[in-house]
């Protein structure tokens, strides 16, 4: 009689009630985070030619997509900037006239029951489109960058971020974020931190959407190598002893393993984020017929948050959050 009660279950699994109520992992809307390009400028919605159905948006426009997206379930957003002017510094990222700045503001003031979180980085911001200070022989000063990113934290805190979400993988910059903001009396903001960020071919998109691209070398330097898999859990967890709130993993997809190691190693809550090279990998197999679109989007995200994720970062939140 071995394996018969398994038999039984299959069949039985024919009845969609009961179906739903043995699903193991969910995704809802709830689940979805939804990152957004803010850009200088009024009445602007800009197709991003590398990201086919994502924009560059005004402030003063976000409104029609973050309104769709709230109809839906969608309640998190994330806000990366196109600032007006870029120096060798970055101090555009700590400017509260700059677009994120102004986006948290908007929305915290006018829509309740949102939550705000803002990128905290300096490629977008500088002229040499690293991730912080360099020093004479090009080379970034991580201590130097510590500064930059506190301030930066510290502006998008004041203009109504709930979260700040640094993304640049300098060592100690959580920790130096966190007393930044504790000192400012700003400890009820907290970090949403990119704990386990892999030096990844799949950026690539992103980084002609943010207008980030390094003008020399590369970012392995500060960002995680993929091949390690032990040096990216014991750095993320370097990020929860500094006082990360919440961890994220990025790229999601290709790095299901390392969500699943980490989510075996620690209790905070942790994001997937299915980054730009993932969007358009799915985007072009749906439009090449090879990939049934919603059932292929579903599944996807659906795989990081059984790998262990709470949350998931994507562009597809809105369409996602229709199909759920």
């Amino acid at each position: 009689m071995v394996g018969f009660p398994a038999v039984r279950m299959r069949r039985l699994r024919e009845n969609a009630t009961l179906r739903d109520m043995l699903t193991e992992v969910t995704l809802e809307p709830r689940h979805l985070i939804l990152p957004l390009f803010v850009c200088p400028g009024e009445g602007l919605a800009n197709p991003i030619p590398s990201m086919p159905g994502v924009f560059h948006w005004s402030v003063d426009r976000l409104p029609e997509v973050v309104e769709p997206a709230i109809a839906r379930g969608v309640r998190s957003f994330l806000f990366f900037g196109l600032p007006s002017y870029k120096d060798h510094e970055g101090s555009a990222a700590f400017d509260l006239e700059q677009p994120v700045q102004r986006a948290l503001r908007l929305l915290r003031e006018n829509y309740r029951d949102i939550f705000l979180i803002a990128d905290t980085c300096m490629c977008e911001y500088t002229t040499h489109g690293h991730c912080g200070h360099l020093t004479e022989d090009g080379r970034v000063d991580n201590d130097q960058t510590l500064e930059l990113l506190s301030r930066a934290a510290v502006s998008q805190a004041r203009a109504g971020a709930h979260m700040v979400a640094p993304s640049d993988m300098m060592d100690g910059r959580v920790g130096a974020i966190r007393a930044a903001l504790d000192f400012e009396g700003l400890s009820d903001t907290g970090i949403m931190s990119y704990a386990a960020k892999q030096a990844s071919a799949f950026y690539g998109p992103f980084r002609d959407a943010a207008s980030c691209a390094p003008a020399f070398g590369d970012r392995r330097g500060y960002q995680l190598p993929p091949m390690n898999p032990r040096e990216i859990i014991r750095d993320a967890l370097m990020d929860v002893d500094e006082g990360a709130d919440i961890l994220i993993v990025k790229p999601a997809g290709p790095y299901l393993d390392i969500a699943a190691r980490l989510r075996a190693k620690t209790n905070l809550p942790m994001t997937g984020y299915v980054v730009s090279g993932e969007y358009m990998m799915l985007q072009t197999a749906i439009t090449a017929g090879a990939l049934d679109r919603a059932r292929g989007l579903l599944e996807y995200h659906a795989a990081v948050r059984r790998a262990g994720c709470d949350l998931v970062i994507t562009y597809f939140a809105t369409e996602l959050a229709g199909l759920l």
